[in-house]
């Protein structure tokens, strides 16, 4: 409930672009999306996909096998009502990832800045407990996270920041590291953070 609560006051007080983490176009994201082999009947999850710009470039795309979830009702409503009544997400997820919920198998684990706010062990375990429940062997899990010179908070919150060997460190045998990238992302007010993106595939 605290993360709800804490996600929900930030969704309901600031604008998009007055949150540091607001990206006009996802271009690492979809650069990850399309080395992981992503086609127009991919299903992606997109986790603490929220107020993200990702799922209206994957409609864009064609893609209608899609599901996004976050932990904050607020920040889903501000996503559905800027696609539109038309819009083709046949899921949406109010859930923190740690809770419980459930989802259909799907081909692409999509993660852009979640998981490094899970600070206790007990919380990651339960991730990766639903990453191994969600995600299809030989799937793509892209994942981002504060790279080890990136924030050490973020919205008023501690971080744990990975380098790529570190994250594939932390999810464990059950994935190889196949891909990664240092992006410096500049935030709306002119600022700059320091990510890594990984890209790792599920062992059969």
């Amino acid at each position: 409930m605290e993360r709800r609560t804490h996600w929900d006051r930030v969704y309901t007080t600031k604008s998009e672009r007055e949150v540091s983490w607001f990206e006009a176009l996802p271009e690492v994201s979809l650069q990850m999306l399309d080395a992981a082999g992503m086609t127009a009947e991919s299903c992606v999850l997109d986790v603490g996909g929220g107020d993200s710009h990702l799922v209206d470039a994957l409609t864009a795309r064609g893609l209608d096998c899609l599901a996004v979830l976050d932990v904050s009702g607020a920040a889903l409503d501000r996503a559905r009502a800027r696609l539109g009544p038309g819009a083709r997400v046949p899921v949406w997820i109010e859930a923190d990832v740690t809770a419980e919920w459930s989802l259909k198998p799907m081909d692409i684990w999509h993660d852009r800045a979640v998981f490094h706010f899970l600070t206790a062990s007990e919380d990651r375990r339960r991730y990766k407990r639903h990453l191994l429940q969600t995600l299809k062997p030989g799937g793509a899990a892209i994942m981002a996270t504060f790279a080890p010179d990136g924030p050490k908070t973020c919205s008023g919150l501690p971080v744990q920041r990975y380098s790529p060997e570190a994250l594939a460190d932390e999810l464990g045998p059950a994935f190889e590291l196949l891909e990664a990238r240092s992006h410096v992302h500049a935030t709306p007010r002119g600022g700059t953070q320091s990510f890594q993106y990984s890209r790792l595939q599920r062992r059969h």
